[in-house]
């Protein structure tokens, strides 16, 4: 299954991006085609910089990581429904992450061969001091860019600049410092 994957920033913005995307649901999302996927974030309403990172992934690897993150965000949100439409598919939720509750809809539409497209938007209420709430949007475009590297392996992470990598299947020994997660 298709999950958006992805130090303690990004596993909480990995398992925020992927908890859309996890749980139990009738509708299950195709797997994506095993190789080098680059995936570029842009978000609007939100301080974070258009990030452009590569994941080396296989279909053992996307299933680990669907493992993985699905139990977690069972642990975090109280809604989260998948449904197939006409062009792909549509994702629903409300999570809550350190007094944060998030709540968003994604409309997801490509082929997981050569692209797809994740769009989100999103209402996030308290956090610090219970802030106001906050709307932001979220593009996620990825594309196939063929065989991983001959220096990765599936799971690689490749973050901005090339000189962070982390593993998906070591992000697992990280989720306990995302707040109201058990390990």
């Amino acid at each position: 299954m298709i999950r958006v994957r992805v130090g303690l920033g990004l596993l909480g913005c990995g398992a925020l991006l992927v908890a859309p995307f996890a749980g139990a649901s009738a509708v299950e999302l195709p797997t994506r085609k095993p190789g080098l996927w680059e995936m570029k974030m842009i978000r609007t309403g939100s301080q974070m910089p258009e990030m452009t990172m590569q994941h080396c992934t296989d279909e053992t690897t996307d299933k680990d990581l669907n493992n993985m993150v699905s139990p977690m965000a069972k642990q975090i949100c109280s809604k989260q429904d998948i449904q197939k439409t006409a062009t792909g598919y549509v994702s629903d939720s409300v999570c809550n992450v350190g007094g944060m509750t998030t709540t968003s809809h994604a409309e997801i539409v490509g082929d997981f061969n050569s692209a797809y497209t994740v769009k989100t938007t999103s209402h996030i209420q308290g956090g610090a001091a219970g802030a106001a709430g906050r709307d932001g949007t979220m593009a996620i475009e990825a594309k196939w860019l063929g065989a991983c590297k001959p220096d990765q392996k599936p799971g690689d992470i490749v973050m901005p600049g090339g000189g962070f990598k982390l593993n998906v299947k070591d992000a697992d020994k990280l989720k306990g410092l995302i707040p109201g997660v058990k390990q």
